[in-house]
């Protein structure tokens, strides 16, 4: 019952502050695309057109790329990145977690550093998901050693200037094992994110460092998402699921069947869930009523 209350409260505040854009897609009927190297992440821009980061093969630099969707049709958007994954947009420029850094790439496909790696308080290990809030700061998860020991999970606050702060490690809550997928409030204040290892979703209050969870049972937890209505939607890469999570915190089974659900997200005119079917090569598209 507690975390029931804690996600109603918690879900009540995002749509107050009016996290979604109602903004109509220009891709009309989405169809399934495939071909794609590795896909992770997917986000679409106010103009429709849908960008996916594909890491094509893990470990070697260089490879990685972003495609771009448009009008149902892919294209290399921008190259040269090593083990490309969370996407973020703010205004014209598209931020990419790659590896261990952040980079930015503008609207030509040119590609840039932001955050290297010496710009963290330790050196990353498994930068994963990027979430932007309207004050134009970013929010990164470190997986740590997925791997390995487990350990070096951590989650960071970047400002638009490219300053890191530490939000939350494994050092201060051993809870804190892979975080993987984000989600901010519209004030910065409450980081909801899901861990990879656990399945865990929890609720950080980024001022106070206080930890709660608010749901269980989502497998590799990888992506997650908001809709203005209230509801959350987390992916399981590892059991290939996509669950939603109302408002009173009740989860129910959206798709299943992936070979690997990755980060998910949200079209902007909220008819679809888009899912970067990893190992498939695919990205999908769920129908939402």
């Amino acid at each position: 019952m507690q975390n029931k209350l804690i996600i109603s409260t918690l879900m009540l505040a995002f749509l107050a502050t009016g996290c979604a854009t109602e903004v109509k897609s220009n891709q009309g009927v989405m169809q399934k695309i495939t071909g794609l190297k590795t896909p992770e992440s997917v986000v679409q821009a106010k103009n429709g057109k849908i960008y996916v980061s594909e890491i094509n093969e893990f470990g070697k630099d260089g490879d990685g790329q972003i495609a771009v969707i448009e009008n149902g049709k892919k294209r290399v958007f921008a190259t040269g990145l090593d083990d490309p994954k969370g996407l973020a947009i703010i205004g014209k420029t598209l931020y990419v977690a790659d590896k261990t850094k952040i980079m930015k790439i503008d609207m030509e496909g040119k590609v840039q550093s932001f955050v290297p790696a010496s710009a963290f308080p330790v050196t990353p290990l498994f930068l994963n998901d990027l979430e932007a809030d309207p004050q134009g700061n970013l929010y990164v998860s470190d997986s740590g050693d997925l791997f390995g020991a487990g350990k070096g999970g951590a989650i960071y606050k970047i400002s638009p200037k490219g300053e890191v702060k530490l939000l939350i490690n494994n050092v201060q809550d051993a809870r804190v094992k892979a975080p993987n997928g984000l989600l901010a409030d519209d004030t910065g204040k409450v980081l909801i994110y899901v861990d990879f290892t656990s399945g865990i979703l929890y609720s950080l209050n980024t001022e106070t460092k206080a930890l709660n969870d608010i749901a269980e049972g989502f497998g590799g937890g990888d992506g997650l998402l908001h809709r203005s209505n209230g509801t959350m939607y987390v992916s399981d890469w590892k059991n290939g699921k996509v669950f939603s999570v109302n408002t009173k915190g009740d989860v129910a089974l959206v798709k299943g069947g992936y070979q690997s659900a990755a980060d998910i997200a949200i079209t902007k005119d909220e008819k679809y869930i888009m899912v970067p079917d990893m190992k498939a090569g695919e990205l999908d598209f769920i129908p939402l009523q």
